[in-house]
């Protein structure tokens, strides 16, 4: 037989009659039981909302990039004014999300900022809540670079695309161009043939309207030249603008990281300045008891030796 028996169900049926002789019923027992095995949530602080807020914002920035990929991409599935719409869309949601990472950084700021005593000691308290609030910024940025990342990749490729069907384009102008006048000349050699049979002031208003005609399709070819070079300039300064924008977002980050470590580093100092200030107490109290034990050694023996 065993020496021990479980009285679990003895205390709870006492627990029962004492609460039902206490005025509760079934179902107050049954709703306290309850609290106790389903636990209320916690309510949740303004900066926890505000993340997850910004949390969802990325998450629905990411699936309307995966809806419309390929129509942003296909140049032959929608029209330039689809794609610049999209793109707009696609910039206020980073600018959006931007600034709620922001307003995060900003709470974080002052509120590192009212933890600090009037010597501007640090609460050590609060410094575990404010590295995990820096550490939930820093998930939010790389979330949101993440999602920028594949919008930089998307728009790439629709600059490339620009930029080649651009080139081509001139190309095929110039050698219309070339074309043009050796097709010119043979036209040339026919109009002077009507020319001499025709009178002498026809043949020269003629020339004049031929030489004006020429002056303005130079003109205008110099001048089509000229605005597909801005084109194809204005296309690369986007991209590259673009590009830059990413890179300051990834120095962002890199300052991040590095105040973490910053951070990191002076919890460490703190804690070599704790060892070492054990240390030299660790060390003072051996210099005591070796002082005691030489004393009281050095007394007996004197002692020893005057009893002898």
């Amino acid at each position: 037989m065993s020496r021990f028996r479980d009285r679990t169900e003895d205390f709870k049926d006492a627990v029962r009659q004492s609460a039902i002789s206490s005025g509760f019923n079934e179902s107050k027992l049954a709703a306290i039981m309850a609290s106790f095995i389903i636990h209320k949530p916690r309510q949740r602080t303004p900066f926890l909302k505000s993340a997850l807020k910004t949390l969802e914002s990325i998450g629905a920035l990411d699936q309307f990039l995966s809806k419309h990929r390929k129509d942003y991409v296909d140049r032959h599935r929608t029209t330039e004014q689809e794609r610049d719409s999209i793109e707009h869309e696609v910039t206020a949601f980073v600018k959006a999300c931007k600034e709620q990472i922001d307003v995060l950084k900003n709470c974080i700021n002052d509120e590192e900022a009212s933890s600090k005593g009037w010597l501007g000691i640090r609460d050590s308290s609060n410094a575990d809540t404010i590295a995990h609030k820096h550490g939930v910024v820093l998930i939010l940025s790389e979330k949101l670079h993440s999602v920028t990342a594949q919008f930089d990749q998307m728009r790439a490729v629709r600059f490339q695309e620009a930029i080649n069907r651009a080139m081509p384009r001139r190309k095929l102008k110039k050698v219309v161009d070339s074309n043009s006048i050796d097709t010119s000349k043979p036209l040339n050699l026919e109009h002077r043939e009507t020319y001499e049979n025709q009178p002498e002031p026809l043949r020269l208003q003629q020339e004049l309207l031929d030489n004006e005609t020429r002056a303005l399709q130079v003109e205008l070819t110099s001048l089509l030249d000229a605005v597909q070079d801005t084109e194809t300039k204005m296309v690369e300064m986007s991209a590259l603008n673009h590009l830059m924008s990413t890179h300051v977002l990834q120095q962002a980050q890199q300052i991040e990281h590095l105040y973490d470590q910053a951070v990191e580093a002076t919890k460490n100092v703190e804690l070599g300045n704790k060892e070492l200030s054990q240390a030299i107490q660790r060390n003072r109290s051996s210099r005591t008891f070796l002082v005691l034990f030489f004393f009281v050694l050095t007394f007996s023996i004197l002692f020893l030796d005057w009893y002898n």
